[in-house]
C-alpha cells in the first residue's frame, strides 16, 4: 500500500536520478519549460509486460513530443539492468534508474516483493504514470498495483491534447488544501 497520495495539481516530488548513457534528471522537470513531463514508472527489466510496453511508448515518442509532452521512464533496477532493457527493446527513451524504496514511497507508489520465480532481487515499483503540466503540477495521476493495468498509451495522447487544447483543468482535487474546485 502506498504510504502516501499525492495531491492532483500539487507539485511533484523533487526526485534526481541517473540516465542510462551518462547524466541525470529531475523526474517532475522537463528539458522544456513549454512542455509537459510524462514520468512513466516501469517495474523493471524483470517484466516481460513492461518491455512491451515500453516498446510501444517508444514508438509513439515523437507523437507525444508533437504534443508537447516528454516522455522519461524510471525504475528501481540497477545501471546494468536499465541499460540491458534499453538494449533489448531497442529504446530512444530517456530511461532512469536506481529509484529507491524512500523514493518509491513519496511517490505513493505500490511496492512489491520479488517471486521466488522473477529475475530480480529487489522491492520493485508497480506501474504508474504522471502528467507533470508547464506550471509543473500534477495533471494526471495513473497508478496501479499489478504488472497489468496501464494506462492506454493512444487514449494518454489523445487527452493531453485535448486538455491543453481546451485549457481543461486539473480535476481530483476537491477536498485538498487551498482548493476552490
Amino acid at each position: 500500500m502506498p504510504s502516501l497520495k499525492l495531491d492532483s495539481g500539487g507539485i511533484f516530488p523533487h526526485i534526481s536520478l541517473p540516465l542510462v548513457g551518462g547524466g541525470e534528471t529531475k523526474l517532475g522537470q522537463s528539458d522544456d519549460p513549454k512542455n509537459w513531463r510524462l514520468v512513466f514508472i516501469y517495474r523493471g527489466l524483470h517484466c516481460p509486460v513492461c518491455h512491451k510496453y515500453l516498446k510501444k511508448l517508444d514508438s509513439m515518442k515523437d507523437k507525444f513530443l508533437d504534443a508537447k509532452a516528454e516522455i522519461i521512464v524510471v525504475s528501481a533496477d540497477p545501471t546494468e539492468r536499465a541499460e540491458a532493457m534499453v538494449n533489448e527493446e531497442d529504446l530512444s527513451l530517456q530511461v532512469c534508474y536506481g529509484l529507491s524504496i524512500e523514493q518509491m514511497q513519496s511517490l505513493g507508489l505500490w511496492l512489491s516483493k520479488p517471486r521466488p520465480t522473477d529475475d530480480v532481487d529487489h522491492v520493485f515499483p508497480e506501474p504508474a504514470l504522471f502528467a507533470i503540466n508547464t506550471d509543473r503540477k500534477i495533471q494526471l495521476i495513473d497508478q496501479s498495483n499489478t504488472p497489468f493495468n496501464r494506462a492506454d498509451l493512444d487514449e494518454l495522447l489523445d487527452t493531453i491534447i485535448w486538455i491543453q487544447e481546451n485549457n481543461y483543468p486539473t480535476r481530483g482535487t476537491y477536498g485538498q488544501k487551498g482548493s476552490t474546485v
